[in-house]
């Protein structure tokens, strides 16, 4: 089959990769459409010594497994459980010691013609729900978890620092809370997209209305993380959206003082996801830059690292 390999940060097409064969307790999945996202990038670049198949966002259709899946189009959780460990057996399986992570951690991702995934993995989607709109599912309940980590109530003060893919969709469901929000960015025509679903928007300068109560990175850069702390008001919550490939250096000493909450927020709820995509009441459609056959994934790498790209999306069946 064909795929889209990493090895020693070099990404290559081959041609010449097996058909993976799924244990008793997972599903091969044909994939239709997958996209490509910061966390891909930063694996190039070396954020972690990753060797294989990249990818994690996708959509595709069981082709072995149980009988109530096969031939029904699904997307993953792609956090692959031993179900066993101490964080298991407490409901946290995104944080099992032993756990393989889609394209990321031990185990083939979704730039493929297959791949497999736990059956427990699986989510089923609505037919209202369009094949290039649920290859948003992955990233937008990771925008999700936010909520479930921090309250966020109307009348709190909230800004998000990045107007790209992932602070696109944490703006949107930000604010479904009806929370003061506020997003900063550097693109007009980013921000406008968010303007036009009533959010207030602004550059660095409009950060004018604090001190806030969350803020929320989703940059990953040094000058994202400065400005979302500076904006926090004592004892407020700063969230981190973005990995970072290299060293982050900040003023320790006053998240001391002001008494800051330092939360990192990554995976999140596939369900509530998945329910907001059926009632549209996020728009990930404007988010889609282009598509690409799965044959040409490196011009579409190329494409996805130019600065201020949105989603770019590989399909591997033509007729999906």
């Amino acid at each position: 089959m064909k795929g889209l390999w990493l090895e020693n940060q070099q990404l290559q097409l081959r041609t010449d990769l097996p058909v993976p064969s799924p244990p008793s307790d997972e599903a091969l999945v044909r994939v239709l459409r997958a996209g490509i996202c910061n966390t891909d990038l930063e694996l190039i670049r070396g954020y972690y010594p990753y060797k294989g198949i990249l990818g994690h966002e996708f959509v595709g259709v069981v082709e072995d497994g149980p009988e109530n899946l096969v031939n029904q189009r699904v997307v993953g959780e792609i956090n692959a459980a031993c179900g066993e460990c101490r964080f298991c057996r407490t409901g946290q399986p995104t944080h099992c010691q032993n756990r393989t992570v889609l394209g990321i951690v031990n185990r083939n991702g979704a730039f493929a013609d297959y791949l497999t995934l736990p059956v427990k993995n699986l989510h089923p989607l609505p037919d209202t729900i369009s094949t290039d709109a649920a290859t948003f599912t992955e990233p937008l309940a990771a925008a999700l978890e936010i909520q479930e980590q921090v309250r966020v109530a109307p009348d709190h003060q909230v800004l998000v620092v990045g107007d790209g893919k992932l602070g696109q969709l944490v703006a949107q469901t930000l604010a479904l809370t009806g929370c003061n929000l506020l997003v900063i960015g550097r693109h007009h025509e980013k921000l406008a997209n968010l303007e036009a679903r009533g959010i207030k928007v602004g550059f660095a300068d409009a950060i004018t209305n604090g001190p806030f109560d969350i803020s929320v990175e989703c940059t990953g850069n040094p000058e994202g993380f400065a400005l979302a702390r500076g904006a926090l008001r004592p004892r407020g919550t700063l969230v981190l959206k973005s990995t970072y490939a290299g060293n982050l250096t900040f003023d320790a000493s006053s998240l001391v003082v002001d008494e800051i909450t330092l939360i990192g927020s990554r995976c999140g709820p596939f369900k509530p996801a998945i329910n907001l995509l059926a009632q549209d009441k996020v728009n990930v459609n404007y988010l889609i830059q282009s598509h690409y056959p799965i044959e040409e994934g490196l011009t579409a790498f190329n494409h996805a690292q130019q600065r201020g790209v949105l989603k770019i999306l590989l399909t591997m069946d033509q007729n999906s």
